[in-house]
């Protein structure tokens, strides 16, 4: 479909994307500079329900807390499969939540490595991942392709205050997580790289605060619903 999709992207009067990382390593988007327009994606924490000590407390009861999280689709290039290599002969304890095509394959890998340290919750509601943004230590995002264009559930992780773990594909991942200031980015497929970045996290609580208070003021600054609607609102106008 190149050609096709070539003619419409000269057509257009303009193209948006959702982070200047993304469009700065896109070999298709390179050709269309002067038509590029930079609106991250954004969400307004009032969308998510309210989740009172009992709701936290059935969570808990059964994943425990401090835990590393996955939320979204067992897609193969979401890297899971690293992830589970990762947390292989530590104590790290990993959350994955969703339901995909690999969801099989990860649970046999995970049988396979007789992992005990991680737990498969499918699909969960959205009080449920209130929850589990709220009882964990850190929000995991092991994607290995750039087909992970900017990970929602890293801004996600972000509006609860809480540390990021990504990975540098040259997209919006790396503009969510600054590394070294809201979270730490790791090289694709290196599990010994993630590995050291979970237990960085897991022994130094006062580091994880910092990197999740500065999660939460990068939130703030760029990733809420209603600057998205602005920015929108904007170029709207402007044509």
């Amino acid at each position: 479909y190149t050609p096709l999709m070539s003619y419409f992207l000269y057509k257009v009067d303009r193209i948006v994307a959702t982070s200047s990382n993304y469009a700065d390593s896109s070999k298709v988007l390179k050709k269309y500079n002067d038509k590029v327009v930079i609106i991250p994606i954004g969400l307004n924490d009032d969308i998510f329900p309210y989740v009172d000590d009992t709701d936290l407390e059935i969570m808990k009861s059964k994943v425990g807390q401090n835990f590393f999280l996955f939320i979204g689709s067992l897609r193969k290039y979401k890297g899971l499969n690293v992830l589970l290599d990762a947390i292989y002969s530590t104590n790290l304890k990993c959350v994955i939540a969703g339901s995909g095509a690999e969801e099989i394959n990860l649970i046999e890998q995970s049988k396979k490595l007789k992992l005990s340290n991680v737990q498969f919750l499918k699909q969960v509601n959205d009080k449920e991942k209130v929850a589990l943004l709220k009882l964990c230590r850190a929000v995991v995002f092991s994607s290995v392709l750039r087909s992970e264009a900017f990970g929602v559930s890293l801004v996600e992780g972000s509006i609860f205050s809480k540390p990021l773990i990504s990975t540098s594909l040259g997209t919006g991942t790396s503009y969510v997580n600054l590394h070294g200031n809201t979270g730490i980015e790791v090289p694709p497929s290196n599990s010994k790289a993630l590995r050291d970045a979970m237990i960085q996290l897991n022994d130094n609580e006062e580091l994880s605060n910092k990197m999740g208070s500065a999660a939460r003021l990068r939130y703030e600054e760029l990733f809420t619903g209603q600057l998205m609607g602005q920015k929108y609102v904007e170029l709207y106008e402007s044509l």
